[in-house]
């Protein structure tokens, strides 16, 4: 999916078209767009106007255009009776703006519409217009229309609200549950009873054949439980769990079992991330399951960059040479072609300068995050936003520069820095 975001520069003067790919194919990307996401709204709340002429209109999916457009063409003649001559001039260009845009879709986009238009107040105490439309990368479920002397954000932050799935296995004595949740979002997905043979006092010649007959239920439903979760919790088409996390919970030992069990798929056991004790089975179970797990639910993303950034560190103490930090020597591997995981700080603040007219001297000037949100596939890498709120990261971001690279083979970065350039010509040749 693509979005573009129109900045109008100071008045009179040309706008600035910037492209944001947005595309839900590949973590790395998802990842992207919520960093994208992030600093668009971190701009936005910045902004500043002079009166209320910075408008804030979101569009649910399946709104109307025409509702909208209707009700811009209200708002006009509301607004023309503004008393003050520059907030009335401000706020009905402003509106201006918004109807011109809509005239650009034909219907609300499957995601909805988000719309900033208005009149910002520079750093330099200096006007700009600002004109922003875009479909978001996934549904907002607002619907907004403000005037105000800034924009409004709200509806953009709970995009960023985690939207993984988390999978959950309830499993006790009496039998199975199987749910998801996503965000506020918890659904049931199948469950199943199961009457088992309780523990008895008979003994002789028929103990061990009760006892035989028990277990064998048992396992039997351990592997009924088994072949189910690989049915809902792994997706055919990529052979790939459709779940960030397993939680598996339950009254008895049957959730050990299961996961200890040679029958559980191991692409699901490696998505373990706890196993708790729970008081029902059940709906009641697995409501009591979510509750218990909400603290290692919402560290996962957290959990995830330790993981990575202990790999990072991991290759520098055995000293692999699989390892780049610094900004130039991490530059020169991803022009070679070595970078296998490219690691950076999402605040690192260092802007990347290309001369585009040698003769006038003009610059672009992207921030270097910018640059590798836009270029990193061309090296062939992953890109990975960390933060600097785990230890690991706030070691990554203040020892190495917020900025370094996972080799795919051993290099040496300082041996490139020693070649002369005559020694490069002779090896050209």
């Amino acid at each position: 999916m693509t979005y573009n975001i129109l900045f109008g520069a100071r008045i009179h003067q040309k706008a600035v078209l910037i492209t944001l790919k947005m595309a839900d194919a590949h973590e790395t990307d998802k990842n992207i767009e919520i960093w994208k996401i992030k600093k668009l709204i971190k701009a936005l709340e910045a902004a500043r106007g002079n009166g209320t002429s910075m408008i804030s209109l979101i569009m649910p999916p399946r709104d109307q255009i025409s509702r909208v457009t209707k009700m811009l063409g209200d708002e006009f003649g509301t607004a023309s009776n503004i008393k003050s001559r520059v907030n009335r001039q401000s706020v009905l260009g402003a509106i201006t703006s918004a109807q011109q845009r809509l005239k650009l879709y034909n219907k609300v986009p499957p995601n909805g519409l988000v719309l900033y238009t208005g009149t910002i107040v520079t750093d330099n105490g200096k006007e700009k217009k600002v004109t922003i439309d875009f479909e978001p990368f996934r549904p907002i479920n607002a619907s907004l229309y403000l005037c105000d002397n800034k924009f409004h954000t709200e509806a953009l932050n709970e995009l960023l609200e985690s939207d993984d799935k988390f999978g959950f296995i309830v499993m006790d004595g009496n039998g199975t549950l199987f749910g998801t949740l996503s965000g506020n979002t918890r659904e049931v997905l199948h469950k199943f009873s199961v009457d088992l043979p309780k523990k008895h006092g008979r003994g002789g010649q028929s103990a061990l054949r009760f006892a035989r007959l028990r277990m064998e239920k048992r396992n039997n439903y351990v592997r009924k439980t088994a072949e189910l979760a690989t049915q809902f919790y792994i997706n055919p088409a990529t052979s790939q769990p459709n779940v960030s996390g397993l939680i598996l919970a339950g009254s008895a030992d049957f959730k050990t079992e299961l996961s200890q069990s040679d029958m559980f798929d191991p692409r699901l056991q490696a998505k373990i991330l706890n196993v708790v004790d729970v008081s029902y089975g059940g709906e009641n179970g697995f409501n009591q399951a979510i509750e218990l797990s909400a603290e290692i639910l919402s560290n996962v993303k957290f959990i995830q960059e330790k993981r990575l950034i202990g790999k990072y560190f991991e290759e520098i103490s055995q000293d692999t040479g699989k390892y780049v930090f610094g900004v130039d020597d991490t530059l020169k591997a991803l022009e070679m072609g070595a970078v296998e995981t490219l690691i950076v700080w999402e605040n690192l603040d260092i802007t990347r300068y290309v001369l585009k007219n040698s003769v006038t001297g003009e610059e672009d000037k992207p921030s270097l995050l910018e640059w590798f949100a836009e270029n990193y596939r061309k090296f062939g890498c992953t890109l990975e936003f960390v933060t600097n709120k785990s230890q690991e990261g706030s070691q990554f971001c203040r020892g190495f520069g917020g900025i370094g690279g996972i080799l795919r083979y051993q290099l040496d970065i300082r041996s490139f820095d020693d070649l002369t350039d005559e020694e490069v010509y002779e090896d050209s040749d």
